[in-house]
């Protein structure tokens, strides 16, 4: 059965990053995704077998060399019939190229044209090069995520994927709707740095009403509370407890033993140090599976900290099939889910240039006009 956006043709200009995972959750979702990749072997080439490339799932690719004329125009006849377009560049560089929003949506004025960067299309970084903890830095989040003594990069899922790829995600499907209504396309400007501080809006209201300090391992989400955090068990290997509510907090007390401990008061802050090596030492006394066996399934909001290689065995994650084998390996499956019109991966990462043939003649391009372009190098063969 087809997925929720099928019917939808989305152009995306090959990148790296949360671009891809914009266009993979849109792929996942049923969008008819071509993926415009380079025709030469590029950073983007770096895994050694493109079926790995995760966020390159669930689309098709033609490789087309976007530093001629003619390989602009093929884009550009591409997206004339397109509902959307993704583009990764820093700002200017695709009006460089000839595909800037201006020439594509007088092109396709229906076109949504989504536009991913780090800082945006405007300020004074706009044009500076960076990275995931770069943008997360400028937001606060960097700031507040690590032990005491130094901030900690959470991998790059806060400003890569939580604050650009969900975001130009978001957006793109916000501008496929409008234009639906209106007939007309616009410009979609997902920026990484703000979408990391968007995710930070709940701390920065608690911080707002005085209920945030602004010094890490303070905080009851941040690991300063013990009855919010990570403790070692006996086998070296970690549990996690998040027993907030007091009527949870009084399992996690009973089912370890401490209920009737004459203990400080739960939201004593003075106390959480030594009540956090109190439930430490509890904790390494058994084995990660026997403090399974004892808090999974309850209320004390308990999980054990699974490694990627652990967590698509676990029972829960079978259960919901939560992840699927795509090309020889576990990845996660398409989310969110669907009653009727059901989502799912389509296939792993076409290698580069693998169905330029085919979508070139779909979009009308004779055979002669495909010999033509491959013989002159603005298109290319599969990867």
């Amino acid at each position: 059965m087809a997925g929720p956006l099928n019917g939808l043709t989305i152009v995306e200009l090959a990148g790296i990053g949360p671009g891809p995972m914009c266009s993979m959750m849109l792929g996942d979702m049923g969008a008819d995704v071509i993926r415009v990749d380079r025709t030469k072997a590029h950073v983007m080439d770096r895994l050694a077998d493109p079926k790995f490339a995760v966020h390159n799932r669930s689309r098709r690719s033609v490789s087309v060399d976007l530093q001629s004329k003619a390989g602009v125009e093929v884009v550009l006849r591409l997206i004339e019939k397109a509902d959307g377009m993704t583009e990764p560049f820093r700002p200017g560089v695709a009006e460089r190229l000839g595909l800037g929003p201006d020439v594509c949506l007088a092109r396709n004025p229906k076109l949504v044209y989504g536009r991913m960067t780090g800082w945006g299309q405007e300020g004074p970084l706009a044009k500076a090069a960076g990275h995931d903890i770069n943008y997360i830095a400028l937001t606060g989040a960097l700031h507040a995520i690590g032990g005491k003594d130094k901030p900690m990069p959470p991998l790059n899922l806060v400003g890569d994927f939580g604050g650009g790829g969900m975001l130009l995600a978001f957006g793109m499907v916000c501008g496929l709707l409008e234009s639906q209504r209106s007939g007309k396309g616009q410009v979609v400007d997902a920026a990484m740095v703000d979408g990391a501080a968007l995710l930070l809006g709940g701390i920065y209201g608690m911080a707002g009403a005085g209920l945030w300090n602004d010094e890490r391992e303070s905080n009851m989400l941040d690991g300063g509370a013990h009855f919010y955090g990570t403790y070692e068990t006996k086998d070296g290997k970690h549990v996690c407890i998040g027993s907030i509510e007091p009527q949870f907090y009084a399992l996690l007390l009973e089912k370890t033993g401490l209920k009737d401990e004459p203990l400080p008061a739960q939201m004593d802050r003075k106390a959480w140090g030594q009540l956090k090596e109190r439930l430490g030492a509890i904790f390494k006394t058994r084995t990660r599976d026997e403090w399974c066996a004892i808090m999974e399934g309850t209320d004390i909001c308990f999980a054990p900290v699974l490694s990627m290689k652990e967590a698509p065995s676990h029972a829960h994650a079978k259960a919901r099939n939560a992840y699927v084998d795509v090309a020889g390996f576990p990845q996660p499956a398409a989310a969110p889910r669907f009653s009727r019109t059901k989502e799912g991966v389509k296939g792993p990462a076409a290698k580069r240039g693998q169905h330029t043939d085919e979508i070139l003649s779909e979009r009308g391009f004779s055979a002669k006009e495909i010999g033509e372009l491959k013989a002159a190098g603005v298109v290319g063969p599969q990867a």
